[in-house]
This record gives structure tokens, C-alpha cells and sequence, in this order.
């Protein structure tokens, strides 16, 4: 019998994955790697990259979800007991994303309010990590940092607060008011961006091709890796919200929404971003060039310089920019922390009451580490290596167990045409069996490579060997640890009957 909760709409199903997808990284991260990888001409790449990577694995992980019904790890026991770990080694993966993703959402909750009167001053740089995030060196924690711990408080306060509620009364109410908030506010910044002085010169530096960059393979590494990185794949979140899918639903269509809605978010933040570093640029008289940064640089530090510029209503204009990071934070951080959550109650058969409490209290605990004086360090190296030897890892062994050791795709590619307008036939097949595993494994050494050959951003050793090798490997230890423990009695690891839901 299947008492699994479901979503009330499909729309809710829709905006919630939507949701998940946009995140910081498409405000920040998307506009910096496609202007350094050919602007215009890199959207040939990327495009290709999200057809041959980042819809046939949303497909993938739909239609697992769907399938089988559970969380990620119990999903994956349906499918194989022998590879229950892949689904908490996602988890975790989630888990640890979740400790250091609530606290840059607590950044911009503050960075909201200091907007009103420009309290970064004349130098948002100095500000940021002197004033407000009192940086410590790296590996000391220092005290905890009240301006970050307040806000963060707020977030998960917020967050468990809608997930207590659970799927159709919390989650997916809360989608339907983030994600059109979120669109409305950030077309308020792309539309007073586009008319500021210098915005022409911005839009052309991101939109002008450089067409002898499409040959170098960094170019299209690149392409694969934000598609990766952006769409909430191979940690879980796909898997867990597209069980609660009722048993008939489009799965191939909901997969190219999700898909292109996330996509075209990050060009119209390309477009916003990249107009206002062009009126920075004509202020400072420099080429566009030398204001360009991506990530936390970009949000906290560029953006605030630029908001002191702006001729009128900066303040205004600087709270929305960071009301609109709050909310594609809060939508995303909603869906990873759902993922342990779920995997929690599936397992040791508890109350959602009690999963969202172990769950997302311990995660919310944990996330002190990164309030700290030293926290900025600590987060710097988690993120990186839990994204490039975590998400893009596990990415790599997804495909390579569900494809090539379990032989499940042509089931899957059944159970997803029987219910799809979009059916699907070789070209699904070639993707995950070869393009993608290709792609992924070449990412997956090159970053290795990397990272053995020298020290990430330069930090020492010792630090990195806890904070950022030793954070990717525990991810891969706890999977396994988490499928030595016993499924509650009552968890059914068959596929639940068909109770005749439909749409």
C-alpha cells in the first residue's frame, strides 16, 4: 500500500523542481563562466550540454523517483539492495550542502537590510570580510559572528517551518509564492539594469561571441559543469520530490520545463548582471573585463559597489537584489533539506515531525560552524570539494550503476514513455550510456589532477585534508554506514501496488 504523500498539482511538482534548480549559482555563477568561456558563442556549447546531459539525467532521475517511490536511498534499494548506498551518499552529500547554503542565504538576508543606508560604505570588499564576516585564518573559528548568526536563525527557522508542514501544505505552497516573487523582482533589477549608463557595453561583452574558444575542450568542460552543478543533480533532490509524482504523470515533459525554465533564468540574470558590470565599468572607466567576478565576489562585493553608483533608488534597488537571492536560496535550500528528511522517515519509520526535527536540526546545528569568525574559509573549501569530488562524483557513478551495471535503462525508458507525450528512443540512450559518463569521468580526473597538483585557492595542506578532502570522503563513508543500519520493519522494499492514482 502506498501512503506516500503527493504533490496537489502538477504545477506544484513543476515550481518546486523549478525551485530547486534556481539557486545562488544561477544569479552568480552562470554569467562569470559564460563570459569567460566565449560569451555568446558559449551558449552552442551549453545548450548541447543541456540536451545531452542535464534533461536525459532530470529524465533519469524522474523517472527512479516515480518508479519506485521513495526517498533516494530507499528508491535505490527498490532498484538494487546492493546500492542503497549511492542513495545516502547523496544524502549526505545534500546534508553537507545544506550546513554551508543556509548561512550565504543569512548573508543576504542581512545584505538586505544594510541596502536601506549603504552600510558597506565605500568599500564593500573591506566590509564584507572585515566588518560584517570578521574573518579569522584559515582553520580557526574564532567566536560566533551575531550578524550572521541572527539571520541564520531566521532562514532555518523559515525553512523547517515550511518542511514541518510537508510536501502539498508546505513545500509546494511555498514554490508557488517564492518562484513568481522571485521572477517578478529580478525582471524589476534586469529592466533598471538594462537602462543605466554603460549597460549596452556590458550586454555586448557577455553576449559577443568568441568562436575560437568553442574548440578548446576547457570550453565545453565548462558547459557540462554548470548544467551539472545548476539543474539539483546526483544529490538526491530530483529523485526524492519526483516520488511524490502521482502514478500517471509526464514525466519527459516535466523534465524539459524544468530543464529550459532554469536555463532561462540564467540568461535573464546574465543579462542583469552583465548590464549593471557595464554601468560599473563606465563609472570606473575601465573596460568591462576588470569588474567581471563570479560567486561570492560578484554578490557581496561587486554588486554592493555597484548599487553606491547607481544614480537613484539604489538603496531600493540593492534590497531587491538580495531579497531575490534570499528567495532562489530558500526554494533550493527547501529541496536538499527534504532530501534527508525523507531518507530519514523512509528508514527508521518515524514521524515527518521527527525527520525534519533530527534532520534539519542537526544540520541546522551544524551550520554554526560556518557563523563563525572563520567560516568563510570553512565554506569556501567544503563547497568546492563537496560540488567537485561529491555531486560530480556521485553524478559519475549514478549513471555508470543505473546503465551499464544494473542494464536498467531500457525498464526506465518504458515506464517514462508510458506515461509522456515525449517519448523517448536512441538519442536518451546514447547520452547517458556514453556522453555523459565520457564528460563526467574527463571532469572527474582533470579535477583530481588539478587538486593533487596544487593546493585549492592556496590554502594549506592540513586544512584542506579536514575541510575539504576529509568533507568529500566522509559524504562516501556515511553512505555506507547509513546501509549497514536495518530498514525499519515496516518500510516495504517491493515497489508499492498501484492504489489507482491518477493525475
Amino acid at each position: 500500500m502506498d501512503n506516500r504523500p503527493q504533490w496537489g498539482t502538477r504545477a506544484g511538482f513543476v515550481l518546486a523542481a523549478i525551485g530547486s534548480a534556481v539557486g545562488l549559482g544561477n544569479i552568480w555563477r552562470f554569467p562569470a563562466v559564460a563570459y569567460e568561456n566565449g560569451g555568446g558563442a558559449f551558449f552552442l556549447p551549453y545548450l548541447f550540454a543541456l540536451l545531452t546531459a542535464g534533461i536525459p539525467l532530470l529524465i533519469l532521475e524522474f523517472t527512479i523517483g516515480q518508479k519506485y517511490r521513495g526517498s533516494a536511498p530507499l528508491s535505490y534499494a527498490r532498484l538494487s539492495k546492493k546500492y542503497e548506498w549511492l542513495g545516502w551518499w547523496q544524502v549526505a552529500i545534500s546534508f553537507v550542502i545544506a550546513t554551508y547554503y543556509a548561512v550565504i542565504i543569512a548573508w543576504a538576508m542581512s545584505f538586505a537590510v544594510f541596502s536601506f543606508n549603504l552600510k558597506w560604505g565605500d568599500d564593500p570588499t573591506s566590509f564584507l570580510v572585515g566588518d560584517y564576516l570578521q574573518l579569522a585564518a584559515p582553520g580557526e573559528f574564532g567566536g560566533i559572528v551575531p550578524g550572521v548568526f541572527i539571520p541564520l536563525v531566521i532562514v532555518w527557522i523559515i525553512t523547517l517551518g515550511i518542511l514541518f508542514k510537508g510536501v502539498k501544505k508546505g513545500i509546494e505552497i511555498a514554490n508557488k509564492i517564492f518562484i513568481p516573487a522571485l521572477v517578478i523582482l529580478f525582471l524589476i533589477i534586469v529592466i533598471r539594469s538594462i537602462t543605466l549608463d554603460g549597460a549596452v557595453a556590458g550586454l555586448e561583452a557577455f553576449f559577443k561571441p568568441d568562436w575560437s574558444q568553442i574548440a578548446s575542450g576547457k570550453v565545453w568542460v565548462a558547459a557540462y559543469g554548470q548544467i551539472f552543478f545548476s539543474l539539483s543533480i546526483a544529490f538526491a533532490i530530483m529523485v526524492t520530490y519526483s516520488s511524490y509524482l502521482p502514478k500517471k504523470t509526464d514525466l519527459t515533459n516535466n523534465a524539459f520545463i524544468t530543464g529550459f525554465a532554469n536555463s532561462s533564468v540564467e540568461l535573464l540574470a546574465g543579462i542583469g548582471v552583465f548590464a549593471a558590470l557595464g554601468f560599473m565599468a563606465s563609472q570606473a572607466g575601465v573596460p568591462v573585463s576588470e569588474v567581471v567576478k563570479g560567486g561570492v565576489g560578484l554578490a557581496f562585493m561587486v554588486f554592493p559597489q555597484i548599487i553606491n553608483e547607481m544614480p537613484a533608488l539604489n538603496g531600493l534597488f540593492g534590497s531587491i537584489f538580495f531579497i531575490c537571492l534570499v528567495l532562489a536560496g530558500l526554494s533550493s535550500l527547501i529541496s536538499i533539506v527534504e532530501t534527508f528528511v525523507a531518507g530519514v522517515e523512509d528508514k527508521f519509520k518515524i514521524s515527518r515531525t521527527k525527520a525534519v526535527l533530527y534532520g534539519g536540526g542537526l544540520s541546522a546545528l551544524i551550520s554554526l560552524v560556518y557563523a563563525t569568525r572563520g567560516g568563510l574559509n570553512f565554506l569556501d573549501a567544503a563547497d568546492y570539494f563537496i560540488n567537485q569530488f561529491g555531486v560530480a562524483l556521485a553524478g559519475l557513478v549514478e549513471v555508470i550503476i543505473v546503465v551499464w551495471v544494473l542494464r536498467e535503462l531500457n525498464n526506465l525508458q518504458n515506464h517514462a514513455n508510458s506515461m509522456s507525450d515525449i517519448r523517448l528512443g536512441g538519442w536518451w540512450k546514447i547520452c547517458l550510456g556514453f556522453i555523459t559518463p565520457i564528460v563526467l569521468g574527463y571532469m572527474m580526473i582533470q579535477n583530481i589532477y588539478i587538486n593533487i597538483k596544487e593546493n585549492y585557492e592556496g590554502y594549506p595542506t592540513s586544512f584542506l585534508l579536514y575541510s575539504g578532502w576529509g568533507v568529500a570522503v566522509l559524504a562516501i563513508i556515511l553512505g555506507f554506514v547509513f546501509m549497514a543500519i536495518k530498514w525499519n520493519k515496516g518500510t516495504e522494499l517491493e515497489v508499492p501496488k498501484d492504489k489507482g492514482v491518477s493525475q
